[in-house]
């Protein structure tokens, strides 16, 4: 579930950047460039996510380690 809003949100965001960054150099936007442009972020917001973790297990050894 996390990957697929992770791909809507990018399929926005980017392509609409990639609208307005074109519109006010005066060049003409490509769908289909933003579109592939889109899936590489999301790729590597993924590796991100899960390179940071959540922090949740160093939490539970924490608390492991009190008790």
């Amino acid at each position: 579930m996390r990957v697929i809003v992770s791909l809507f949100w990018s399929f926005l965001l980017v392509n609409m950047t990639a609208y307005v960054v074109n519109s006010m150099q005066g060049g003409t936007y490509n769908f289909t460039v933003a579109s592939i442009l889109s899936v590489v972020v999301t790729v590597l917001v993924i590796i991100l996510g899960e390179a940071l973790g959540t922090g949740e297990e160093e939490k539970r050894k924490v608390e492991l380690g009190k008790e």
